[in-house]
């Protein structure tokens, strides 16, 4: 038996990732912030024995290492993290209060740090894991209407690579997903046609990523399949980052080839 706890877990890449945990025989903890999603969340997967539900703020911290011992105590082991809980404030930069930027740093920076701080000595009881920290394409190439965003995910990158260093010699890998544009519920509310249509432009798979398709990356990097893997940075964008000017005029080209 394997256990993950997932944190964010409610909706999106976070349920996605639930789900094809608990279709490889994982048992796993679903932590969110959001009541409503999380029962709704623990209804439709409605595997009880498999499942441990976790309402909490990650920004919380002695809230947070109180779920992370408890899943451990309920399932008596620990073998993977995923720090996939964020939030993010779309402002101008001269616009986001210090409050704001605080608020986005605590989430996406400092509770992957406390929570791997947390989990990793239950982790090395048994052996070692897995952690998977879920940054962003923000956090690889700046963007507008997203500077506590962008810079607190660069940061996660960089933390990933610290905590992958120090934490080898406790048999714990550390790697990083860094996920282009995706099909979340979050996406489609925010995302115009028009703002997608951009993303279309710049994206060589000319299309946005499914939720499905983060949670294989994310089984892979905690499964033993990913045994020699450590303090990477994964890109699942489509080729996002990797390209840079012209494509829709070479789109173009070739269709008149």
């Amino acid at each position: 038996m394997h256990v993950v706890l997932i944190t964010g877990a409610g909706r999106g890449i976070g349920l996605a990732t639930a789900r094809r945990f608990l279709a490889e025989g994982w048992r796993v903890a679903l932590l969110d912030i959001e009541a409503g999603l999380l029962d709704a969340a623990m209804a439709e997967i409605a595997q009880p024995e498999a499942t441990l539900a976790l309402l909490c703020d990650v920004a919380d911290a002695p809230a947070l290492a109180a779920a992370i011992r408890r899943t451990h105590a309920h399932f008596g082991r620990l073998d993977a993290l995923v720090n996939n809980a964020g939030t993010a404030v779309f402002k101008p930069m001269l616009e986001t209060t210090a409050e704001e930027w605080a608020r986005v740093l605590a989430v996406n920076l400092t509770a992957p740090f406390l929570a791997v701080q947390a989990a990793a000595p239950l982790m090395a009881e048994g052996g070692g894991g897995a952690v998977v920290n879920i940054t962003s394409i923000s956090g690889l190439r700046a963007s507008t209407l997203r500077v506590a965003y962008g810079t607190s995910k660069a940061a996660l990158a960089h933390l990933t690579k610290q905590q992958a260093v120090e934490l080898a010699g406790l048999g714990i890998r550390v790697n990083a997903v860094a996920p282009g544009p995706v099909d979340t519920a979050m996406a489609k509310a925010v995302h115009t046609p028009e703002i997608r249509r951009d993303y279309h432009d710049t994206i060589p798979l000319n299309r946005y990523g499914l939720e499905s398709e983060l949670a294989e990356t994310i089984l892979f990097l905690c499964s033993d399949r990913a045994s020699y893997l450590t303090g990477q940075v994964i890109a699942v964008d489509g080729g996002f980052e990797a390209t840079g000017i012209g494509l829709p005029t070479l789109r173009a080209a070739r269709r008149n080839i």
